[in-house]
């Protein structure tokens, strides 16, 4: 007997192609992969319009269906309604749901209860993330437990994420999966904003407290330091914590703005003396996968998190005075930089996409019901943690 047709739908993006961030550049990656493999991918896309002609309609792009979703409305509403009708059209549809994050949690008991196979990757702790309000901490912290109940297995990219599910879910129904990365292409040339190779330090983060970005603001502007630091993300006029990170800066700190092009990022991280990562909430981050991939030497706040997907031959802060230490010793000491950078090139290597894949579709097949890949998928990438911890299960 023939088997079943594969059939993956994958909400929870703004849509492909990818023009946004980490989950979209994912889930491109993964609906090409599967796509080439067999499957009928559908990716569900938002389009915001001033008024809506046609609430759904489909295209092909690359041999995948793009399912338009129209939306009248601008921010959090568009948001939650872009799920809600993503939900009620993916439990006609049939296939195997991946829900990428759970900001539209509440809409999947409504998909379970028509039958739909959900597997969920849940994404940071959300609603540890000082930038939101009590209420929309709460918002997300319920989501959080109606994403984990609501899926027949979740997906954690850390064993620090799979832990913290595990309080949620029994640790057979998570499977541990990382984020991928790609080494640099080849002639990128020199890197832009007239910058020099090797005289600035650059940051890629989204401009918030759990990102530390005042900190290592603070910590490079103490005293004048002979090199740029370039801070990639949108600011904007009236928010107080931007506000704050302006008034901080010194003279050698340069704001450009967010940057989407991905070959001029790609060439900030290879040239830059090091890559500055603040991150405190989340899994494996795909901004510091990708400096891993260019070979960056990189300076991270000292987490679990962080240490597990970048390893210990890298530089670590906890504070303004450290993050100020462990720049001056990055500006002054060249060997210790060129030791962190061969450390990530190794490092990269448990990041590879076509591992994260194949891991990735050996969890859709299991949740819909699909035999296994007939070509076995090599270990998925899974960051290291301390070897005296329990690591998350991946069985189902």
């Amino acid at each position: 007997m023939p088997d079943r047709a594969l059939e993956v739908l994958i909400l929870g993006t703004r849509g492909i192609p990818a023009a946004h961030g980490g989950f979209e550049t994912f889930a491109e990656r993964l609906a090409v992969y599967l796509a080439a493999r067999g499957w009928h991918v559908g990716v569900y896309c938002q389009s915001e319009v001033g008024r809506v002609e046609k609430r759904i309609r489909s295209s092909d792009w690359n041999g995948i269906e793009l399912i338009t979703v129209e939306i009248g409305l601008r921010g959090p509403a568009a948001t939650l309604a872009f799920d809600a009708f993503c939900v009620h059209d993916a439990a006609a549809r049939g296939g195997v749901c991946l829900v990428l994050g759970y900001n539209g949690a509440a809409f999947l008991p409504y998909l379970r209860a028509r039958g739909g196979r959900i597997l969920t990757n849940m994404d940071g702790i959300e609603w540890r993330r000082p930038k939101w309000s009590l209420p929309v901490r709460a918002y997300f912290y319920v989501s959080e437990w109606i994403a984990a109940w609501s899926s027949q297995r979740l997906v954690a990219d850390h064993p620090i994420m799979a832990d913290h599910l595990a309080r949620r879910r029994p640790r057979r129904a998570i499977a541990t999966i990382a984020y991928g990365g790609d080494p640099p292409p080849a002639g990128l040339g020199s890197p832009p904003l007239g910058l020099q190779p090797d005289r600035y330090l650059v940051s890629i983060a989204r401009i918030e407290p759990d990102n530390n970005i005042l900190t290592i603001v603070e910590a490079f502007s103490r005293r004048p330091r002979g090199m740029r630091l370039v801070v990639l993300g949108t600011m904007n006029v009236g928010n107080p914590y931007h506000r704050a990170v302006e008034d901080a800066a010194s003279d050698e700190v340069l704001f450009p703005g967010a940057i989407y092009e991905a070959t001029q990022v790609q060439a900030l991280r290879v040239h830059a003396r090091a890559y500055l990562h603040g991150h405190t909430v989340g899994g494996t981050n795909p901004s510091l996968v990708e400096a891993l991939w260019a070979g960056s030497a990189v300076i991270a706040h000292d987490n679990p998190f962080n240490r597990g997907t970048a390893g210990d031959g890298q530089f670590y802060f906890s504070d303004a005075n450290s993050c100020a230490a462990v720049i001056e010793r990055v500006l002054v000491d060249a060997p210790a930089v060129a030791a962190a950078r061969e450390a990530s090139r190794r490092r990269a290597e448990r990041f590879r996409w076509d591992d994260v894949l194949a891991a990735y579709e050996d969890a859709l097949r299991q949740v819909g019901g699909y035999p296994p890949t007939r070509i076995p998928a090599r270990d998925a990438a899974i960051p290291e943690v301390a070897p005296d911890r329990a690591t998350a299960g991946t069985g189902w």
